[in-house]
């Protein structure tokens, strides 16, 4: 992999931060973006549908990002469950130390920013929002939602976009096959050429 890709631990190219102004779930906020990481120039299309089309979650609960490049799924979980803790989780430094200032600059003080393997395993999650890394190739994605998808509290749901165009009927299919544990995707919506999954235990 080059070393300047989103799913690189240390991009290599020059850090640049952005300020983006966004409504997140109803707040409107100012958050910084980092060149390095996912989507550094905007909000990503797929996220944004996320953002519209994922259900109101919980008051309280254990929710996780897996992925959370500069944090904008983080903080909107966050600003709409405040009783909740959100894990904000990438591989980037960048990432993770842009989330983690957006995260104070917003006062927002239940969020905890990790790496995968500084996550406690006994963990589980009641919600888990994804816009996975589809350009890390497909054997390393089923790696990574093989990981966390499982972390499933008993009555949790996770919730992924994909776009249709980059395999999200196919990525369904391999999680409905049991590839990831007992399981089950549905379609929860379509919009802009993006699947938005919802998934639950079976």
């Amino acid at each position: 992999m080059a070393s300047d890709h989103y799913f690189s631990s240390d991009p290599a190219s020059p850090f640049r931060t952005a300020e983006r102004t966004l409504t997140l779930r109803g707040h409107k906020v100012s958050l910084l973006s980092a060149s390095g990481t996912f989507s550094s120039g905007s909000l990503d299309k797929g996220t944004a549908q996320l953002l519209k089309y994922a259900p109101r979650l919980p008051a309280e609960g254990t929710f996780a990002d897996v992925g959370c490049g500069w944090g904008p799924l983080t903080m909107g979980m966050a600003l709409e469950s405040p009783a909740a803790h959100v894990w904000g989780i990438d591989v980037n430094d960048r990432a993770l130390r842009t989330t983690r200032e957006n995260a104070h600059s917003l006062g927002l003080t239940h969020i905890s920013v990790s790496r995968p393997e500084d996550v406690p395993a006994s963990l589980t999650f009641d919600v888990i929002w994804s816009n996975p890394p589809i350009r890390v190739g497909k054997e390393e994605l089923h790696q990574i939602l093989t990981q966390w998808l499982p972390r499933l509290a008993p009555h949790g749901e996770a919730w992924l976009v994909v776009a249709k165009k980059l395999g999200g009927d196919s990525l369904q299919a391999w999680i409905n096959a049991g590839h990831a544990g007992p399981l089950k995707a549905e379609r929860h919506e379509t919009s802009k050429g993006y699947r938005i999954l919802r998934i639950q235990r079976v």
